[in-house]
């Protein structure tokens, strides 16, 4: 036999009956059903006022408001809209303004509500933000225990071609590995890292800001550049957004590489990398280094321990972990449908661990990504924010 749940009707029924047998107070039944002792004498001063549908829940949209938006008006308005279908409310009220000088037109706020509930304004899905995770104070006391990588901004040389310089840099020898043009793209940056990593090995960590190619909106901040990192075993350390001194040893090389191979430009890109060859030898094997004791990069640096595998494994998870691959449109099967993690991890394997709130942390080569609700929905996390320096520590001088 199956049963029936009551209505919120039939329950409002059910507790006056209850009121009216006396063997309950107006607290007992307020707790019982689980409303507010002023709900329980609204519904009864309406009862006891002779109203039939007394159980029934009331509009709460006023009979009449004097500041309602005459008819008029919001035909004005819409007609505008469909006349320019790109104008938005400031403009189709400037336009109204131009047309009738003589009436007071509503404010643009308002327009835009008339524009919303005749259905010509479809409104746009936002981005939910993602869960941060802290910050995290540390730099690299020996070489390679992590680099720095970016662009230096672009510019044009002489005879009009863009040039990208990307430059990578030891933290902590400030042992510039590379400056070299190429194209600020997934491709061009790993084609420029692989060649870094074979002539010289591989860092523990890699420092960059949060911009494409070395990081993204996704889950964990994780592109496709840094997911190949942390299958080759580099960390990949994003510092906090609008954060420039975060990375500021590398932003200090710029500085220096700028004035120094770039002011004026070369006349062609063969040239301009010329420049920065030579540039790269003497800054790291000439210059000397106010921070270093005013000694050179290169009587710092060595070259790392690990070199570039020949093969790739794939990432390993614990037994408490039920693992899912990635499929090429970024969704991985769950529960009998389809949740998106993220383009940027296409055909990997990620694991998925539950947590004590019954979610599931997604996890990719010891990087949590996001968590997976009970309800099947991902809330991204966004990645440790790695920063130089506390707030409460001095800033080191730099060389000049």
């Amino acid at each position: 036999m199956a049963f029936r749940e009551s209505s919120p009707v039939e329950e409002r029924i059910a507790l006056f009956q209850a009121y009216e047998s006396g063997a309950f107070t107006v607290a007992d039944l307020c707790r019982r059903h689980n409303i507010s002792r002023e709900t329980f004498y609204v519904w009864n001063r309406r009862r006891d006022a002779g109203d039939e549908r007394w159980f029934e829940d009331k509009s709460r949209v006023p009979g009449y408001c004097p500041h309602a938006t005459p008819v008029e008006a919001v035909a004005a308005i819409v007609a505008v809209r469909q006349r320019f279908p790109r104008f938005g409310p400031k403009k189709i009220r400037a336009r109204l303004a131009l047309d009738r000088p003589d009436l007071v037109w509503p404010a643009a706020s308002t327009i835009g509500d008339i524009l919303k509930r005749e259905g010509l304004i479809v409104p746009r899905s936002r981005r939910r933000r993602a869960f941060r995770q802290g910050h995290i104070v540390a730099g690299a006391d020996e070489p390679n225990g992590e680099w720095a990588i970016d662009f230096k901004g672009w510019f044009r040389t002489r005879d009009g071609e863009r040039i990208d310089p990307l430059t990578v840099s030891d933290t902590a020898s400030r042992y510039l590995l590379a400056a070299r043009i190429t194209p600020p793209t997934h491709d061009g940056v790993r084609a420029a890292m692989e060649r870094v990593f074979g002539e010289v090995g591989l860092p523990d960590a890699i420092r960059s800001d949060n911009g494409a190619p070395f990081g993204s909106i996704g889950g964990g901040g994780l592109s496709r550049l840094s997911v190949w990192f942390l299958k080759l075993g580099i960390e990949p350390r994003y510092i906090p957004p609008s954060s420039p001194q975060d990375n500021g040893r590398h932003e200090r090389m710029h500085r220096t590489m700028k004035a120094e191979t770039a002011r004026p430009p070369a006349d062609t890109w063969m040239q301009q990398q010329v420049r920065f060859n030579i540039f790269r030898r003497e800054y790291n094997e000439e210059r000397p280094h106010e921070a270093l004791g005013q000694t050179t990069p290169a009587s710092h640096w060595r070259p790392p321990r690990r070199g570039l595998p020949h093969r790739i494994e794939e990432p390993w998870y614990d037994a408490d972990h039920e693992v899912r691959r990635v499929r090429p449109d970024g969704t991985i099967k769950w529960r009998g449908g389809h949740v998106f993690i993220g383009e940027a991890l296409a055909r990997e394997p990620v694991g998925l661990t539950e947590n004590e709130r019954g979610g599931h942390v997604v996890r990719f080569c010891g990087r949590d990504l996001g968590l997976i609700d009970a309800s099947g929905r991902f809330h991204r996390f966004a990645p440790p924010r790695w920063r130089l320096r506390s707030a409460a520590e001095p800033v080191t001088k730099e060389e000049d």
